[in-house]
């Protein structure tokens, strides 16, 4: 069985919610990122045996196989292949491993994983609220699930607040930790950590750069002023992911394509995991899943230099790192999706992206990865600098 190796990986710099990014049509700019992974590669176009695009919100202008309106908004010739996978949050961190899988089974050697969510120009339920609203049909979650699970409808903020009365965190404990976030974030842009995995994109203003979410100026003040997301919880807007217009990718090969196209790997896949528990606390699968993912590759958390735990909300890190006692300056170390945002079916790759340039400037080896899911599922990758 062949190994899976990453040849490139980037991501846009985030955008607020009607923001930098808000002018771009996320065919367009998934189709950038296509772009840009062809040219800082050479790779020949025409060699790339699919594209796999993660994407959440597959209505609008994400709906119709946005994967393939990527591939035809990009330059890639129109022989590429393209499709659009939903694992929710984790959509293109399950392409990654889509073509990882496919690269190392030997049937296909070119692959391109990626995501893209425009959460400005088609935001969050668009595809789940749309037929609700003319009185079609009763929504995702049938009758035989409610009777299931004694719920109405599957919450993520109602998962975060279980996870953070679970185990004992404190609005205090979750802003604390968002302001680190901002933190890191801010001394990772400041000393241009970013500037390799970033791909710039011209908007009217000029040439946008930096993740817009960033606040360089936060304090312990801001952040506990926000109003709580419910009364007597311990959410707010401001320990929770930013909404985010983004896209990302990789480019994934095989040793046989390494040699035949003289590419040069930056990393390979070691392990994936896909693991899936209760859909209603939901968000606290990664703990599973990362003990599931160090089993089966024979190494111990202690041997992995850096760890990117999606930050959905700030309880999802903390709980991670509390039962896996897991350090907390390899957690997410330029911050996360408390300052930088969280495209939706961008972030996996976005994720991929920032684990794998920051373990090549420290020089460290292995990194891994995970990401909580709506419905009770999470994703683990663990990746080897080269």
């Amino acid at each position: 069985m062949s190994d899976a190796y990453i040849v490139e990986t980037l991501r846009t710099p985030g955008g607020r919610r009607k923001g930098a990014l808000s002018g771009w049509h996320p065919a367009d700019m998934a189709g950038e990122v296509l772009n840009a992974l062809v040219e800082r590669t050479g790779i020949d176009p025409a060699a790339i045996d699919d594209v796999i695009m993660g994407c959440v919100t597959k209505a609008g202008e994400q709906g119709f196989n946005i994967g393939r309106n990527a591939v035809l908004a990009s330059r890639l010739p129109d022989t590429v292949p393209a499709v659009t996978v939903d694992r929710q949050c984790g959509s293109s961190q399950q392409a990654l491993h889509f073509a990882a899988q496919a690269v190392k089974s030997g049937a296909q050697d070119i692959v391109i994983a990626a995501g893209v969510e425009s959460m400005t120009r088609v935001p969050m339920f668009a595809d789940m609220t749309v037929l609700a609203k003319a009185g079609i049909g009763e929504g995702p979650v049938s009758p035989r699930i409610r009777e299931r699970y004694g719920v109405t409808e599957f919450s993520q903020f109602r998962g975060a607040e279980m996870i953070a009365q679970k185990h004992g965190l404190s609005r205090d404990d979750l802003d604390a930790y968002a302001l680190e976030s901002h933190r890191r974030a801010a001394e990772a842009t400041r000393s241009g950590a970013f500037e390799r995995e970033i791909l710039p994109l011209e908007i009217a203003e000029g040439t946008h750069r930096h993740d817009e979410g960033i606040r360089f100026d936060a304090t312990a003040e801001s952040i506990g002023g926000v109003d709580l997301l419910a009364e007597g919880g311990v959410l707010s807007a401001a320990n929770a992911s930013q909404i985010c217009d983004g896209a990302s990718g990789a480019l994934i090969v095989s040793e046989r394509a390494l040699k035949a196209h003289g590419l040069t790997p930056i990393a390979r896949v070691v392990e994936m995991c896909v693991t899936a528990g209760d859909p209603v606390i939901m968000l606290e699968e990664p703990i599973t899943a990362t003990q599931r993912a160090l089993q089966r590759s024979g190494l111990t958390l202690e041997e992995i230099a850096l760890y990117e735990v999606n930050e959905a909300f700030a309880p999802i890190p903390l709980a991670w790192m509390a039962q896996l006692d897991a350090d907390p300056a390899r957690t997410n170390a330029h911050g996360g999706a408390i300052a930088l945002g969280h495209p939706l079916g961008a972030s996996g790759t976005r994720l991929l992206s920032t684990l794998v340039y920051a373990l090549r400037k420290r020089g460290e080896r292995y990194g891994l990865q995970t990401m909580c899911e709506g419905g009770g599922t999470a994703n683990v990758t663990i990746v080897e600098a080269l």
